[in-house]
């Protein structure tokens, strides 16, 4: 397998669940924004939560900033 060079674009085959590809098509119209843009946000997403991990750090969700509601499991 060849490697890219960065900033190089690489085409991949993504096989997906029907029921995952439902909910890429149910982000993908209440954000009007393409499968291909869904997907490299969630790949960000998991970068941010991969890091997180390695410094010993937790994902969550907030309403509050001050005060941790929804931790984010198994994700990594």
């Amino acid at each position: 397998m060849a490697i890219a060079a960065k900033g190089e674009k690489v085409r991949l085959n993504l096989q997906l669940s029907s029921e995952l590809n439902d909910v890429l098509e149910e982000i993908v119209d209440d954000t009007g924004t393409s499968r291909t843009e869904v997907i490299r946000q969630a790949l960000a997403l998991m970068k941010v939560a991969h890091g997180a991990k390695k410094q010993g750090r937790h994902i969550g969700l907030v309403s509050d900033a001050r005060k941790l509601e929804t931790e984010i499991i198994g994700l990594l």
